[in-house]
């Protein structure tokens, strides 16, 4: 019997894993290297590491500034390592190999599938390259506008605006947060022009590419029924997003808004209201926001954006399943309906793991920071755990100073926030062994 090689041995799940850990380890040795940052000498390898997970896990948090820190070398390994984290290991893996053979295998559409491209076998190639060509063009509309932004009204020269232009824009279609500014984007607070442009990249970004090619679809073909998962992603998203703004306005308008203009508060507002959903940019200080603005902004970042897409948490659809089967609970209903739609049994249990996973790593992380540097807040440690679980990447300042023990635990937290989710969810439908028996029933106590 021919002896299967080790990469045909390993599942989807567990390659596309695998994927996303080789090119963390890959980033780490070329940040590391003297001509990555910009004083031209060797970076040491906790930090190398940390950006090259968060840059990967489409994070944004930073222990060294990106702007000062790297040389632009560095900043383009940054981008890059945003780029293919952003598209998909095994994605990129298939579209290459699609270009090289001119054909597609059985084990890349799994693999594609498992990374959370649910295409069918005939639609692989003109899902993989839809995908790279709305990626591509909604990040160079936005890195246009930008570039012309900075050139015009900050009188940045032509290259430097491009490139911060070309930057910003990968960034945040990818969900990425990474900024060339110490302050992110405080400096621009006042600036719809570049707010706006950034808020909208993200928020597209952040629906999923399934989301996404079912709207284009209905645009080109014709009105047609939107499935359940596009529809409560839609209406999650806005629901999410206005109550946010809404809520951030009300606990900041006397606090970090409070010196600014009207039109100034409500832009920050809704900027505020938009990022927790896993962008990692900021334009207001969180370190001096009230507890209040970061409990809410947890919920929102620990919830997320859209499944299979650049977005972190636990995504809206796992969140509305899980109100669903609650409402139906409340009501002694035997089926969940969500959006007029029966919900399987099945899928209602793979919600509640994921959450109650998430829930998990989150509690786990927050301790194991409480015991590293106990010098911090309960409220700084919770924002700091929930943001890097959810791959947001906003900070109230302390990452910088967390201990390398800290470090390490979010980075792994990081991790298993971009391939956790869909890795269970695909472990959990590849695990379906039926038993030949059955167990006896007993009904337990619950409340």
């Amino acid at each position: 019997m021919e002896q299967k090689s080790f990469p045909r041995r390993l599942g989807p799940a567990r390659l596309t894993t695998a994927g996303f850990l080789a090119l963390i380890l890959v980033g780490t040795v070329l940040l590391c290297l003297p001509f990555s940052s910009a004083d031209g000498q060797a970076t040491a390898p906790l930090p190398a590491l940390f950006t090259a997970t968060s840059a990967t896990t489409l994070t944004g948090l930073v222990v060294v500034d990106t702007g000062s820190h790297w040389s632009v070398w560095g900043q383009l390994i940054v981008l890059c390592l945003i780029q293919v984290g952003g598209f998909g290991i095994m994605s990129v893996a298939t579209l290459t190999g699609m270009l090289i053979t001119g054909r597609v295998s059985l084990r890349s559409r799994r693999s594609t599938a498992a990374e959370g491209r649910p295409i069918s076998g005939e639609g692989v190639r003109a899902t993989l390259v839809a995908t790279l060509v709305l990626t591509a063009a909604c990040e160079a509309v936005v890195a246009v506008t930008l570039g012309l932004r900075f050139a015009i009204t900050y009188d940045m020269p032509a290259l430097r605006a491009a490139w911060e232009g070309v930057f910003h824009a990968v960034s945040a279609f990818n969900n990425a947060g990474f900024g060339l500014r110490s302050d992110s984007l405080v400096s621009y607070n006042t600036d719809a022009w570049v707010l706006l442009p950034l808020a909208g990249a993200l928020m597209i970004g952040g629906l999923g590419f399934p989301v996404l090619s079912e709207l284009y679809s209905r645009a080109v073909h014709g009105p047609r029924r939107l499935s359940v998962t596009t529809r409560i992603t839609l209406v999650g998203t806005l629901v999410l997003v206005v109550s946010a703004t809404a809520l951030v306005a009300l606990s900041e308008w006397r606090g970090v808004l409070a010196d600014m203009p009207l039109g100034v508060k409500l832009l920050n507002a809704f900027f505020s209201g938009v990022t927790p959903r896993t962008a990692g940019f900021n334009s207001v200080d969180y370190g001096q926001a009230h507890p209040i603005t970061l409990m809410l902004t947890d919920i929102y970042m620990f919830i997320g954006g859209g499944s299979a897409g650049t977005a972190g948490g636990i995504k809206i659809t796992t969140a509305i399943v899980l109100l669903g089967a609650m409402f139906a609970e409340f009501r002694g209903r035997g089926e969940t309906v969500v959006a007029k739609r029966s919900v399987p049994a099945s899928a209602v249990r793979q919600a509640l793991t994921v959450a109650a996973a998430g829930l998990a790593a989150v509690a786990l992380g927050v301790a194991a920071l409480r015991v590293f540097d106990p010098e911090f807040t309960a409220d700084q440690v919770a924002f700091e755990v929930v943001s890097a679980f959810a791959t947001v990447g906003l900070s109230t300042g302390i990452t910088a100073q967390l201990s390398a023990a800290s470090q390490c635990v979010l980075c792994v937290l990081m991790f298993l926030g971009r391939v956790g989710p869909f890795t269970l969810v695909a472990a959990l439908a590849a695990h379906n062994v039926a038993r030949r028996f059955d167990y006896p029933k007993e009904r337990p106590f619950i409340g």
